[in-house]
């Protein structure tokens, strides 16, 4: 897949769109980088020469190794129907577990460990981006430095507010300004350059080897900053089916890296001649009658790397809800032509009130950069596992050659991961504690739905044996069409039971209905809808969706039509069984975890709200469940 459609009259406008959304985050990097190693790290790197050249050769040998060759050589080639990102992976990889209970557990913990490092991410990257940028008012005008937080805080709570109203139109700007942005990387690097032109020797690796050579405890502290160069690899992946592969990797190689590496660079140059600027090596690259201007592209610019996050954040929040990770939540579509661009209240709101907690207690970017490290590098360890499993099973490679790729990935994962498990007491803590919360929560979830399911299929009545005494004893027949949800296709529905008893009668037609969601993104028209005709106008009706679909039943079940089941919108009801579930001291979970998924279940969105289908029409039968 080069561009979506596979169009290359779009490439230019694809590459452009690309460079606005998938690059902001890694491409803010340089703001706060090398300060963090030299300045004011929580283990900053003593200040000379040769350890300038090694931790450069460092950063751009990460950005090729990790960057290059993991995501955008390999990883990006194992696409779920062209969808990228942590749960299209745990999609993929989940294939050929098949009936391994041992095996789905596992990819199972897998993914929702690197969702959780995601969802960490997400909080921390809008706070030390944004902070970042607005620090370099202290260089512009020290008397505005306690505006800092404020200034911060404001611009933060803008971002959020503006998502209801959608990023159509904000978007279309978001790539020019990356263009300009990245073009002002470039061109302040060269200029200093070419003050200290013999900082380019520190593109050859063998000053990385030496640094680490000579100074080894150094070398791998530093790991621990260092690894802000790569934060935001991940994007390149989770945004390919957006844009394409293609696009990503001319906009990567084209201009990119090589304004990436030129921005270090120079840095590193400005440094060697005045080691005064380590405070803020970034904004002293401008000259003075530039930093306003640049404080303001540089914000811009952390906006949007943020507002990336964010919506990286919708969509993987969408995805996890449909493969049942998480409860069903409110999903506004802010767009009536495209439809990835979309809006979830509780987590948009939940990340805004997470982000400016991170800035009113770290209070600098400094202090920010020391959490940051460790839910990237968990993300990274946890995308090379779930790759190679991808690689071996999916791909036929075979042990040894999936072995040593995966071995080599590793290598360079686990040892930014462990320079960052050093950070963990100066707030390296922050991302594991919120990764723990969620991935509790939703472990939690997906276990209870699992009971719940079990504990529902164990009790209900066999369908084939119920239709049979339904033909040998018929009730009254109505009119109309009624449609039981039900996720067991083979078990009556409690709330047809319950209508039966209750009510004594039948509808004519009457429509077991069972929603599926596939591991893979999108399902096409004619695979959307399964029917199969039951004696005595019993009818079994699938729906199935990919995990990027948009659900809407009315819509989709005019499909039966074709399929010789006519549905009249205006005389059909939908039945839904609504369990009221209560907590008890059987095994399955934890007490304390029942209490937990009974608040989720309770706070979940209404299936008539999830499915679109008309409240007019929506009769609810209770139960009590105990789990």
């Amino acid at each position: 897949m080069s561009t979506p459609n596979g169009s290359k009259t779009k490439l230019p406008a694809l590459t452009l769109a690309a460079l606005g959304v998938v690059f902001g985050d890694i491409g803010t990097s340089p703001l706060y980088t090398i300060k963090e190693v030299f300045s004011v790290g929580t283990h900053p790197v003593p200040l000379t020469e040769a350890n300038m050249y090694g931790i450069l050769s460092l950063i751009v040998w990460a950005l090729i190794m990790v960057v290059s060759v993991k995501y955008v050589a390999f990883i990006m080639r194992a696409d779920n129907r062209g969808e990228g990102g942590i749960m299209a992976l745990l999609a993929l990889a989940s294939h050929n577990a098949g009936s391994n209970i041992k095996k789905q557990h596992t990819i199972m913990l897998l993914g929702i460990l690197g969702a959780c490092m995601f969802y960490a991410d997400g909080m921390i990257t809008p706070a030390i981006s944004v902070l970042s940028a607005v620090e370099g008012l202290e260089l512009a005008a020290p008397i505005l430095h306690p505006l800092i937080l404020p200034i911060t805080l404001v611009v933060l709570f803008a971002l959020f507010w503006a998502q209801s109203k959608g990023t159509a139109l904000v978007g279309a700007f978001f790539g020019p300004i990356m263009l300009l942005w990245f073009g002002t990387l470039g061109v302040l690097g060269i200029q200093s350059i070419m003050q200290n032109p013999s900082i380019l020797h520190a593109l050859n690796p063998i000053y990385a080897i030496h640094f680490f050579t000579v100074s080894p405890w150094i070398a791998f502290v530093a790991l621990g900053a260092v690894v802000l160069a790569v934060t935001g690899a991940e994007a390149l992946y989770a945004d390919m089916g957006h844009f394409g592969r293609y696009p990503i990797r001319l906009a990567w190689f084209g201009l990119v890296l090589p304004a990436l590496i030129l921005n270090y660079f120079g840095q590193g140059a400005l440094i060697l001649q005045h080691p005064e600027a380590v405070k803020n090596p970034f904004y002293l690259l401008a000259p003075e009658w530039m930093l306003f201007p640049l404080i303001l592209l540089a914000t811009l610019a952390a906006v949007i790397a943020s507002q990336a996050v964010i919506t990286g954040a919708f969509s993987v929040s969408r995805q996890a809800l449909q493969l049942g990770y998480l409860p069903r939540m409110h999903v506004e579509h802010t767009s009536e032509s495209q439809e990835g661009q979309i809006y979830m209240p509780r987590v948009s709101w939940g990340l805004m009130a997470a982000v400016m907690g991170l800035v009113l207690t770290f209070k600098s970017s400094g202090n920010l950069a020391a959490a940051y490290g460790i839910a990237v590098t968990g993300d990274m360890v946890i995308t090379t596992l779930l790759a190679g499993i991808v690689f071996h099973n999916l791909w036929g490679w075979s042990k040894l050659r999936t072995g040593l790729l995966v071995a080599m990935f590793l290598t360079v994962d686990v040892a930014f991961f462990s320079a960052n498990v050093l950070k963990i007491p100066d707030g390296g803590w922050v991302p594991l504690a919120i990764g723990i919360v969620i991935f509790t929560l939703m472990l939690t979830w997906k276990t209870g739905r699992g009971i719940v399911y079990t504990r529902l299929k164990n009790e209900a009545m066999a369908l084939d044996p119920f239709i049979e005494a339904i033909g040998a004893h018929p009730p009254t027949r109505v009119p109309g069409t009624a449609l039981f949800m039900t996720p067991n296709p083979d078990g009556v529905p409690h709330a047809m039971l319950h209508n039966l008893k209750h009510n004594k009668v039948l509808h004519e037609k009457m429509v077991i209905l069972t929603v599926r969601f596939l591991d893979y993104p999108h399902t096409a028209e004619e695979e959307r809808v399964k029917l199969e005709v039951l004696p005595h106008e019993f009818y079994k009706v699938t729906v199935q969706y990919g995990f990027k679909d948009e659900p809407d039943l009315p819509r989709d079940l005019q499909l039966c039509t074709e399929k010789g089941l006519v549905l009249d919108e205006m005389d059909t009801s939908f039945f839904i069984g609504k369990e009221i579930l209560i907590a008890s001291g059987k095994s399955g979970m934890a007490f304390w975890r029942k209490k937990i998924f009974i608040g989720l279940f309770r706070s979940a969105e209404t299936i008539t709200n999830q499915f679109k289908l008309p409240p007019n029409r929506v009769i609810e039968l209770g139960s009590q469940l105990k789990i």
